[in-house]
């Protein structure tokens, strides 16, 4: 079990795509309220159980929400910051040749950040300025495209796994979006929730499915072809649920962080026999090890059953799911 503590209150966790070990932390000052941020890069250098170091660290003179590593080169991430720009980092770079960009057309906080893992020259952004913008690093300092189909904060846009122009989105207005980049307009709007989303991920198996977070303490699993009601619910937290993930490995498995301050690992298909009320299904796994708000949550692509997480108690901590990470 790798341990750090950061200097202000974690927001959002992701595991590199190129290296093993490898983890991009952000945090904010004053639980993201009013001052600054940091975008760290942390190594689990001695494999599993090692501890964690910090091989670069980024000052931001805002909060940051979100970060998102490049899937073309291993050395450049970026950060979505409160004071509604997107920073570009490069892990390689010296100090003073960074950020390399602040991209600058959000008129609110950027909440998150997510990279195209199939055309891999493109990412995505959402704000609370209700908007999605797509950038490319190959050309101007200039979003290509702006999706402004939600009526209240966009809290996540991801990109579907497995095509190129998909992606969603969930919004304070209660709604996942389906886009597809090459269309003028959404092409699906569910209302997921009756209070708002905070997150949301595809299955990496089935490029149908599509789990959605809320501050109905709530996860629901959606098949985009049958929309009307979803799959399954997963109802296991005593708090809003303020990132959910689809395990890279394991199909039926998702994993969940909450301000109840835990962590969970979910079998869906289980929780969809089990129904609701008092018989519904229990997590696979919880772990406990957060004394604030859990909020950034990951799993690894690298490596199978290898999870992480931060909080505002200023912890991170990368195990396997098998383990105690407390230990």
């Amino acid at each position: 079990m790798g341990r750090f503590k950061t200097q202000h209150n974690g927001y959002s966790l992701a595991f590199s795509p190129f290296l093993e070990g490898r983890v991009a932390v952000t945090t904010s000052q004053n639980f993201g309220i009013i001052g600054n941020g940091v975008q760290y890069v942390l190594d689990q250098r001695g494999g599993p159980g090692a501890p964690l170091v910090e091989v670069a660290r980024f000052d931001a003179a805002d909060g940051l929400y979100d970060c998102c590593w490049s899937e073309e080169n291993e050395n450049v991430l970026v950060s979505a910051s409160g004071d509604g720009s997107v920073k570009v980092w490069d892990v390689a770079a010296p100090p003073t040749a960074n950020p390399l960009r602040s991209l600058e057309e959000h008129t609110h906080e950027v909440y998150a950040v997510h990279w195209n893992q199939v055309r891999k020259d493109c990412f995505l952004s959402a704000s609370w300025d209700d908007t999605v913008k797509l950038w490319s690093l190959n050309g101007p300092p200039a979003s290509l495209r702006t999706f402004a189909e939600h009526s209240y904060c966009v809290y996540a846009a991801v990109w579907s796994p497995q095509h190129a122009d998909i992606f969603a989105t969930a919004s304070g207005d209660c709604t996942l979006k389906i886009f597809d980049a090459r269309q003028q307009f959404s092409t699906l709007t569910i209302p997921a929730h009756e209070y708002e989303i905070l997150s949301c991920d595809w299955n990496k198996y089935n490029d149908c499915v599509v789990a959605t977070g809320s501050v109905d303490k709530t996860v629901k699993l959606w098949d985009i072809r049958s929309p009307r009601t979803e799959l399954a619910t997963i109802a296991g937290h005593q708090y809003a649920v303020r990132r959910v993930r689809c395990d890279p490995w394991n199909e039926r498995v998702v994993y969940t962080c909450s301000y109840d301050m835990t962590v969970a690992m979910w079998d869906y298909e289980m929780c969809a026999s089990a129904g609701p009320g008092p018989a519904a299904a229990q997590p696979l796994r919880r772990w406990g090890h957060h004394s604030e708000f859990a909020v950034g949550l990951d799993a690894s692509v690298l490596a199978d059953g290898v999870v992480g997480s931060c909080g505002w108690d200023e912890q991170v901590a990368v195990w396997h799911r098998d383990g105690d990470p407390m230990m």
